[in-house]
């Protein structure tokens, strides 16, 4: 078994019901969905729009620093933001779409769905 693996597993078994339920559920669905997400960093003053087919991979990934790049470079790994796609087409032209935007029209779509810049992955 794997580091990450170990680390879900025990995620997974730990006393926090509500969120083994969410890990659980997302296990289930990141292998039929694809996500466009965006991360921040602790001031909330960098922005990193991606894609990815396991969104609980990907942002262990970012938080444990483990590919080289932007977001290790500034320390991006606060999740504020995601939506879920059934076709992989449809999340990269949304991230395409996305990294297109001013900073302004990131932060409205960010705060349309999490307006406090909560980390959404602390509830995996």
């Amino acid at each position: 078994m794997d580091h990450m693996s170990e680390e879900l597993d025990r995620i997974v078994n730990s006393p926090h019901a509500h969120a083994n339920v969410i890990l659980r559920r997302s296990r289930r669905i990141s292998m039929k969905y694809y996500y466009v997400y965006i991360l921040t960093n602790k001031s909330n003053n960098v922005l990193y729009t991606g894609v990815t087919n396991n969104l609980i991979r990907r942002v262990y990934e970012h938080k444990n620093k483990l590919i080289e790049g932007f977001t290790k470079k500034y320390n991006v790994d606060k999740l504020v933001y995601f939506e879920d796609f059934s076709k992989p087409a449809d999340a990269i032209a949304a991230e395409k779409k996305i990294k297109g935007w001013l900073r302004s029209k990131k932060v409205k779509l960010i705060e349309s769905k999490n307006p406090a810049w909560n980390d959404l992955s602390l509830s995996f």
